[in-house]
């Protein structure tokens, strides 16, 4: 069946209830070819004819034509563009010309270096002169996995090393003396899905290639930088701040794919009054049984491990005997051979259908898909068309289904589906000077090598950070070098590089009292409180107790049908103004802030339909931290207006905060806990009724910075979302939020509405 019939047979279902909002018609788009400045090594031509390639896309050799000019290159087009292929002949060709060049592949998980290192190896092994460069450990993953005895051969054989940022910071960074020959002889980087490297991880990220480029010099060489990113809207700004260095970006898409209907699905409402929708993980298992029905080959996304384990489960019970063994779940956590075995299975044809958590959005191969299913937005444009562009790499029709969630960036897309086809996708953000990821980055670099002032060339001036760790005893100055100081020792273990705070909690099975794994600090109240329960390679426990002075969370395990979401009371002030500037006669500020939040009860919710069960008080203290934040004054004929209404005006500045906290992820890639926010009629330290959005991770990473730029775009995207949602007093797809401790008290939407209207005029 084509999509279009399968779409048309949907809305013919007896049970069909007016979910697809907008079908999007994506045409058929043929090959556009290149033509490469220079041949590349006669081996590599004949293992791109044995591959079946006669021809380069334009982007393919746009790109190779940067590369092999010397330039960094970024490479931004939509998935299964053909990304790899660019630096994979850029890599092998600088092995076969040069016996001694090096080259150094990161990827984001150990899951995607393994793959990738399949596909070079296949490629290798299609030529005679290509396969002589498959020695033993000449191209090898580095990381966690890697047993013992095969480590020293890869550190003194390997030409070409696959490895992810944590074993580059953890591993091989701090003993660089047994990588001296890759770092000596080093010729390319690849940074490969360089989207993902966004916020702090993204921040942590460019500081530890930044000390790879600084011990690069230190042993001779410069290497060029390769990267591949989904699509983003400043894909050359990214690349150079990860890397610190200049760009050439590749965005022009030259490769072939077949007409895509990409539908937008709003589940239906259950409950008019509140405007509850029925969940969308019941509507993914439905979709997929509808699919599997007519033999359509599958793939569903859901943003849990838990997730996918109960869609699979819903629609195997909808499903008729004949078809429950053609799907599987798909998830990290399984055994490599039962991953191997379940895509192996889908790529003969046995499975028809696939439901995987995000991960796969990541470009493991599993073959080409007729459909793809979102399980809610995924908090980026660039996400989502990563998911959906798994289904379509042929030339025949494809479908893709976003699932719409109950909350005011999902509901704000399903009404505004312009917004999310004709935007330039979103902006990725990173702070790599942020003072509180950069300094242990600066201790780790000392350890690595004795900093210089010469060294300004890849931290910037970090001449008030290296004071404060030599105050604090951490580092030493001797003949105007930095070092470590004697009671320092490894500091790259301490830094957790997905995290800003050094600090953690342990999470301890209460039954053997075995470590489980560590939680950061400063999201352990959230994901560790008394009765919260946490997720261990998917399964559940229970948090018992929380020993806030040895900083342990004891676990049971415990399966239950439903998760817990805290709620918390937020509190800031503001200590220096950075920028300030006029919108519409409306005043607009930037600044340093102090922001201090307390989680004061979770709630317990249905995992499958987010039902509210019950909730509960919790007796935690406060936390304090610095960061960045914009915050806004309210027009007077706005307060004016609301006053002669008889509305709240309390109630319209809750209201707004709660909105447009929801909507900046549609202008940054971020997700909604990356951004808090405080409301007040009167802030003590402005003397007036003020909004304030701020970044939730100590000294900021940008997020906040951005929302000041385009301030005005968020006003109207926050109006349109508020004016258009059919409740009438509010709910959690407009101005509620499941995080607040007031328990969304008070909110008032007309008073909002009034408010965001004079923002805007």
């Amino acid at each position: 069946m084509d999509a279009s019939a399968f779409l048309h047979h949907l809305v013919s279902l007896t049970d069909y209830r007016q979910q697809v909002i907008h079908i999007e018609r994506i045409p058929h788009q043929g090959a556009i070819f290149g033509k490469l400045d220079n041949l590349l090594h006669p081996s590599l031509q004949a293992c791109l004819e044995s591959l079946g390639i006669s021809a380069l896309y334009s982007h393919q050799t746009e790109a190779l034509n940067a590369i092999l000019a010397g330039k960094n290159v970024i490479i931004a087009t939509p998935s299964a563009s053909g990304k790899t292929l660019c630096y994979q002949l850029a890599t092998l060709d600088a092995l076969l010309h040069d016996k001694d060049s090096r080259a150094l592949y990161i990827f984001p998980t150990k899951a995607l270096a393994q793959d990738q290192l399949r596909s070079l190896k296949q490629i290798l092994g299609k030529t005679k002169d290509l396969s002589r460069l498959l020695s033993p450990g000449a191209m090898a993953t580095f990381d966690g996995d890697t047993p013992q005895n095969e480590r020293a051969n890869i550190r003194k054989q390997a030409r070409v090393v696959l490895t992810n940022p944590d074993m580059l910071h953890l591993g091989i960074l701090p003993n660089h003396q047994s990588w001296s020959k890759l770092f000596r002889n080093l010729k390319y980087v690849v940074i490969d899905e360089t989207h993902i490297y966004r916020g702090v991880f993204g921040s942590h990220v460019a500081n530890v290639l930044r000390r790879l480029r600084r011990l690069c010099a230190f042993y001779g060489s410069a290497p060029q930088f390769i990267c591949c990113s989904a699509t983003i809207a400043n894909p050359q700004e990214h690349a150079q701040n990860i890397a610190g260095l200049p760009f050439e970006a590749i965005v022009e898409d030259g490769s072939p794919h077949g007409e895509k209907y990409f539908t937008f699905w709003n589940p239906p409402v259950i409950d008019e009054a509140k405007t509850s929708r029925r969940s969308s993980n019941s509507e993914a298992a439905f979709l997929l049984k509808e699919l599997i029905q007519k033999e359509i080959r599958s793939l569903v996304f859901a943003s849990t491990r838990k997730l996918t384990e109960l869609i699979y489960i819903y629609t195997q019970e909808q499903l008729p005997p004949s078809l429950r063994d053609k799907i599987s779940p798909y998830r990290a956590g399984y055994l490599p051979e039962d991953r191997r075995r379940i895509e192996h299975q889908f790529f003969e044809g046995e499975l028809l259908g696939l439901v995987a958590t995000t991960a796969l959005e990541l470009g493991i191969n599993i073959g080409d898909l007729d459909a793809t299913v979102l399980t809610g937005y995924p908090g980026s444009i660039a996400s989502a068309w990563q998911q959906a562009g798994r289904s379509g790499r042929s030339t025949h029709s494809s479908l893709s289904f976003l699932i719409a969630q109950q909350n005011p960036l999902d509901q704000y897309l399903m009404r505004n589906p312009d917004f999310f086809f004709s935007k330039n996708f979103d902006n990725a953000i990173i702070n790599p000077g942020n003072p509180y990821i950069l300094k242990p980055h600066l201790l780790c670099a000392a350890w690595e090598k004795p900093l210089e002032d010469k060294d300004e060339e890849f931290f910037g001036d970090s001449s008030t950070m290296l004071a404060e760790l030599e105050q604090e005893g951490r580092l030493r100055k001797r003949q105007e070098r930095w070092h470590p100081a004697p009671a320092i020792s490894y500091p790259a273990q301490d830094i957790n590089i997905r995290a800003t705070s050094g600090q953690n909690y342990a999470v301890i099975d209460g039954r053997e009292g075995c470590l489980l794994e560590t939680v950061e600090a400063s999201v352990a109240f959230f994901q560790v409180h008394p009765g919260a329960i946490y997720l261990h390679q998917g399964e559940s426990y229970l948090i018992t107790e929380l020993d806030l002075a040895r900083r342990i969370a004891w676990a049971e395990p415990r399966p239950v049908n439903y998760y817990t979401q805290t709620m918390e009371i937020h509190d800031i002030r503001v200590t220096k103004l950075l920028k300030e500037k006029d919108c519409h006669g409306v005043k607009v500020y930037f600044g340093n802030v102090d922001v201090t939040i307390t989680v004061v009860g979770f709630k317990r919710k249905k995992q499958f339909t987010e039902e509210v069960i019950e909730e509960e008080p919790l007796d935690l203290p406060p936390q304090n931290f610095p960061t960045k934040a914009l915050w806004f004054d309210l027009p007077k004929k706005a307060i004016d207006k609301i006053a002669d209404a008889g509305l709240d005006f309390h109630g319209g500045l809750h209201a707004c905060e709660h909105a447009a906290i929801g909507i900046l992820p549609l202008f940054a890639l971020c997700d909604r806990n990356d951004i808090g926010g405080v409301s007040t009629p009167f802030h003590p330290d402005t003397g007036k009724a003020q909004i304030f959005i701020y970044d939730a991770h100590p000294g900021g990473i940008g997020i906040a910075e951005k929302g000041f730029e385009i301030v005005t775009e968020l006003w109207h995207a926050t109006l349109k979302a508020v004016e258009a949602c059919p409740c009438a007093d509010g709910c959690p797809s407009c101005v509620q939020s499941p995080k607040c401790g007031n328990n969304n008290q008070p909110l008032d939407k007309e008073a909002a509405i009034i408010l965001l209207e004079e923002l805007v005029a």
